[in-house]
């Protein structure tokens, strides 16, 4: 049976999901520093094409992109 199909929506508040979806995705090959040098723009566009993400470019801010950010550190030192 697929899971997929069960999975939540995420949306821009969803810090923890979508960081752990950057992590799945961008791997140990990102680092603390490397995801603080990350364009926001590039972050934006890298969480808007996540699985299950239902959120839209114009409900996006520098807020919810300063928490994802954050959280992506906090998920790479939790797999460290």
């Amino acid at each position: 049976m697929n899971q997929d199909k069960f999975a939540l929506p995420i949306h821009w508040n969803d810090y923890e999901d979508i960081a752990m979806g950057l992590y799945e995705k961008f791997g140990d090959g990102y680092g603390e520093s490397k995801i603080y040098r990350v364009r926001f723009t590039d972050m934006m566009d890298w969480v808007l094409a996540l699985p299950h993400f239902k959120g839209t470019k114009e409900e996006c801010n520098e807020g919810h992109l300063e928490q994802i950010q954050s959280a992506w550190v906090y998920e790479w030192r939790d797999n460290q």
